[in-house]
């Protein structure tokens, strides 16, 4: 609602967008179209609590998450929301299951973590196979190719169940075959999990699948649609 994100640089201040008003709906994949620059990033980054507004507020289910304290929206992001990035950030010295395994890692203190590895571990089994890697999970990503890398990092943001799934640029370096196949899972865990994904991107061919797509140029964000432009 109302957002704005500007960045002190030097003695100039950049605004890269302002007054942004955006809702998503509950299992929609929403494509939001932009040039490299233009802020498709930052307004992803503060709709999943990675970064803060410099104006307005991001709400979830009728809440006001920037009310929350850090530590709050932490574990909203570790519980709720999803991430999938661009160039995968897997911990490179992990296998693949490790890494699924991470957001679990992170959630759980000690004892809990101990209690329930076992269960935590079968579910990223689980995940790995219905991503097509029941064979790979004991690979590190050094030994995983692109495409299969962003298959991992599609898994462990599914590890604790979110309900959002946030993808940044999610097939940007990857080959055209592999990014086929990614869209193509993306769509199914939609439709199979009811996830809501939102994906940023400036690849139209992707969008052209979305239940809705936006495009952000200028500051502002304007509905796009390929079947007028097909007429």
């Amino acid at each position: 609602e109302d957002l704005a994100r500007e960045y002190i640089m030097g003695n100039q201040t950049l605004r890269v967008f302002e007054n942004l008003n955006l809702e998503v709906k509950q299992g929609e994949i929403l494509v939001i179209l932009g040039a490299s620059g233009v802020g498709k990033s930052t307004l992803l980054h503060i709709m999943g609590l990675l970064d803060t507004p410099t104006e307005g507020l991001v709400y979830y289910n009728g809440i006001n998450l920037n009310a929350y304290d850090a530590g709050h929206q932490a574990n909203i992001r570790n519980s709720e929301i999803g991430f999938v990035f661009q160039f995968y950030h897997l911990l490179p010295e992990f296998t693949a299951l490790e890494n699924v395994m991470l957001a679990a890692m992170i959630h759980y203190n000690a004892v809990e973590w101990k209690l329930r590895r076992g269960q935590i571990q079968a579910r990223a089994i689980e995940l790995l196979g219905k991503v097509g890697l029941a064979e790979r999970m004991q690979h590190r990503p050094i030994q995983l190719s692109g495409g299969e890398r962003q298959r991992v990092a599609i898994a462990r943001a599914l590890m604790m169940n979110p309900k959002i799934v946030l993808c940044d640029e999610p097939t940007g370096n990857l080959d055209e075959k592999n990014s086929a196949a990614i869209q193509e899972l993306l769509w199914q865990l939609n439709k199979d999990l009811g996830l809501t994904l939102i994906i940023v991107t400036h690849e139209e061919h992707i969008a052209r699948s979305g239940h809705r797509v936006l495009r952000l140029e200028h500051g502002c964000l304007n509905p796009v649609s390929f079947a007028e432009q097909n007429k």
